[in-house]
């Protein structure tokens, strides 16, 4: 007669009963809870401890076999409740065990866990539906949930089989995946995307543009509450408008916002994206609009110290419109470039272009690129590959000229051999001595320039105040013509030098009022100004002290109760009634002439705040002057809070785009479609 037998787990074999509530683990003595007959948890400490000796999984172990010979039971051992007995089943019909070891163990994988638990959890031994509070017995199987679902909440369960939980989640992270890579909405509605969908997520169901669309715009409104919040709690923020094109007739604004937090952290966020009309057509008053269409919008009037922007028409203006409060500066490296542009002659050009030829051949010809990697190895040279320039930015004519120098006689070495390059193409190719004498002599100056694009171009620290006294030292220094430099070198030091003083306006009489030159004296580091004349240096600390005193018409129109208490006052001992005890004692008598603030270094009066600051030792070029004011603050409050002002705003218009990524997000953002630009761009750069 046939029997119903229940095969005892395999995985006892590595474990052993502590008590009704814990097993042990006989290899690695890890104690692991018990409960209900399960055999997961063991099941699953043998996959990841002990693979190579891991179980059958729960489902073939404990699956009911039918026997058509008798069963032999053999008593194993007892515990204080009941025998646990063994059964041992043999058929001749049904591979079982003597087939086991041809399969790897650690290939073994759990079944997923059962989708009814989206909708059920589990209360002692038994399951309560989250629909409709149903309680249904659980004994280690779904199946009555499954069954519940199906007749009462046909709903909750898709068609497809796949349950809401997943599917929302699938969803998410779809729209998750559109706003960090900048995709176009559509692209879910793409045959390949939908293909790939189906492939690795079973029977899902694909949502509609829309749905994805309104998962984005909640991401959306999300974070415009969360930035409403911080600009609320800020006093002076810096708006930077970057310039860009997506395709020939699109032209698009995007205005960012630099701030420093009450802790002196620097923070930056996107505010909006506006299209702009065609180039005919842009002009001062229209971008102007826009700019303060953004400080409305945002609720910032009245907080705006500076606009930095990368537009090089000169549209834009501090006096372009009667409503602008606050002052523009020419992003720095965008005035970097149109200098490096204006000191370029005709020779260094033509010597720019060879080299990109060179470059070129040695980059798409698979021949000539094997045999400058042999002739690497012979000449111990390092493996690198040539680097190709981008007519975007000029700082990658450095990096490729830095590699030719590198390679140079790696490179010789292969144009003269007339198995990989025939001599009317190493005609073509080969670059003159005297242009090589050129490159070495020109590299070094544009490797002086680039390093001062990166350091204004760091986005974690404070760009603005390094401006000046970077320029400066460029024109005084670094750009002064040199004995052995060539021909060539020395006229584009003279051009770059005569650019940057044109464009930086450094002999302007109105330095002292420029943005870049007040942070210079707000940060530590460069206070005291030694590049500029003596002259200079008094008009700055002049202008500081006027900031200053407007200030304190602020405030004191303002009546802040913490500032008046930081007033000087000298009391009238004539008017004080001093007790007789203390009469004799000198030391009082003198705080009663001098006042309680004599001895102290905190500066309470405003000229004294800026003379103390002055005065004080410079710190080194390391530090960071945001970590020097969290610092220093409270001995200088009202230069603390004109370095609040003033170096929150950014040296150049967008840092991240002068980095690799910033350059990837610089095309991605070109693909977007103009309805969804706004929003997809400032759920990109705001996560």
């Amino acid at each position: 007669m046939k029997r119903m037998g229940r095969r005892r787990s395999s995985v006892w074999d590595c474990f052993e009963q502590v008590n009704n509530n814990f097993v042990r683990c006989m290899k690695c003595d890890a104690t692991l809870k018990y409960c209900g007959g399960a055999t997961s948890s063991m099941i699953n400490h043998m996959s990841r401890h002990h693979p190579s000796t891991a179980p059958l999984t729960s489902d073939e172990d404990e699956k009911p076999v039918i026997c058509n010979v008798t069963v032999q039971c053999a008593e194993e051992e007892s515990t204080a409740n009941s025998d646990i007995m063994q059964v041992a089943i043999m058929s001749p019909n049904m591979n079982m065990t003597t087939n086991l070891p041809e399969r790897e163990y650690g290939e073994r994988k759990r079944l997923k866990r059962s989708s009814v638990w989206d909708i059920f959890i589990k209360v002692d031994d038994e399951v309560h539906c989250t629909m409709c509070d149903t309680k249904l017995k659980y004994r280690s199987s779904t199946t009555s949930m499954m069954y519940h679902i199906k007749n009462k909440h046909q709903d909750t369960m898709p068609n497809d089989g796949v349950p809401l939980a997943a599917q929302a989640e699938v969803t998410e992270l779809i729209s998750r995946m559109i706003e960090k890579d900048m995709l176009p909405i559509s692209v879910i509605s793409g045959d390949g995307f939908r293909e790939l969908l189906a492939y690795t997520v079973q029977n899902y169901k694909m949502p509609s543009v829309g749905d994805v669309t309104r998962l984005i715009e909640g991401h959306f409104h999300e974070k415009v509450e969360e930035l409403v919040a911080q600009l609320g709690r800020v006093e002076k923020v810096a708006l930077t408008a970057d310039f860009w094109t997506a395709l020939p007739f699109q032209r698009y604004i995007t205005v960012f916002c630099s701030f420093i937090t009450e802790e002196w952290q620097g923070r930056s966020a996107v505010l909006q994206t506006h299209k702009l009309p065609s180039d005919s057509h842009t002009t001062a008053g229209s971008v102007t609009e826009r700019l303060l269409k953004t400080v409305q919008t945002w609720a910032i009037g009245g907080k705006v110290t500076a606009c930095v922007h990368n537009n090089t028409q000169g549209i834009l203006s501090a006096h372009a419109c009667a409503r602008v409060t606050w002052d523009y500066a020419t992003c720095f490296a965008t005035t970097l470039q149109l200098a490096v542009s204006d000191g370029l002659s005709e020779d260094l050009v033509r010597i720019i272009v060879a080299a990109g030829k060179l470059v070129k051949h040695f980059n798409h010809n698979l021949l000539a690129s094997e045999a400058l990697a042999q002739k690497q190895v012979q000449m111990c040279l390092p493996q690198h590959k040539l680097i190709q320039s981008s007519k975007a930015r000029w700082d990658t004519i450095c990096d490729m000229f830095e590699r030719l120098l590198e390679q140079r006689w790696a490179i010789k070495a292969v144009l003269s051999d007339r198995t990989t390059t025939n001599r009317q193409e190493a005609q073509i190719l080969e670059i003159e001595d005297d242009c090589w004498q050129i490159i070495e002599n020109f590299t070094p100056v544009l490797a002086t320039l680039k390093w001062a694009t990166t350091v204004i171009s760091a986005e974690t620290e404070v760009s603005i105040s390094n401006i000046y006294p970077i320029t400066f030292s460029l024109i005084q220094t670094h750009l002064v013509p040199k004995e052995n430099d060539v021909e060539q070198v020395s006229e584009f030091k003279l051009k770059v030098q005569k650019s940057l003083r044109n464009h930086m306006e450094v002999d302007s009489n109105d330095l002292a009022s420029k943005p870049a030159l007040i942070a210079s004296m707000l940060d530590p580091r460069h206070k005291h100004l030694s590049f500029l004349t003596p002259t200079g240096r008094l008009a700055a600390k002049v202008k500081l002290h006027e900031l200053v005193s407007r200030l304190d018409v602020i405030t004191t129109t303002v009546g802040t109760k913490d500032e008046q208490q930081e007033i000087l006052v000298t009391p009238d001992i004539s008017q004080v009634a001093v007790p007789s005890q203390l009469r004799s004692d000198t030391k009082n008598t003198m705080m009663l002439l001098l006042g309680d603030n004599y001895s102290s270094s905190y500066a309470t009066d405003s000229e004294a705040q800026v003379d103390y600051y002055l005065r004080d030792i410079a710190p080194s070029l390391d530090i960071n002057p945001l970590d020097w004011w969290r610092v220093n603050g409270p001995r200088f409050p009202k230069l603390a809070t004109l370095a609040r002002h003033y170096l929150c705003v950014p040296g150049v218009s967008l840092p991240s785009l002068l980095s690799e990524a910033g350059q990837t997000f610089a095309t991605m953002r070109t693909r977007l479609s103009p309805e969804h630009v706004d929003m997809m761009i400032f759920v990109n750069r705001n996560a």
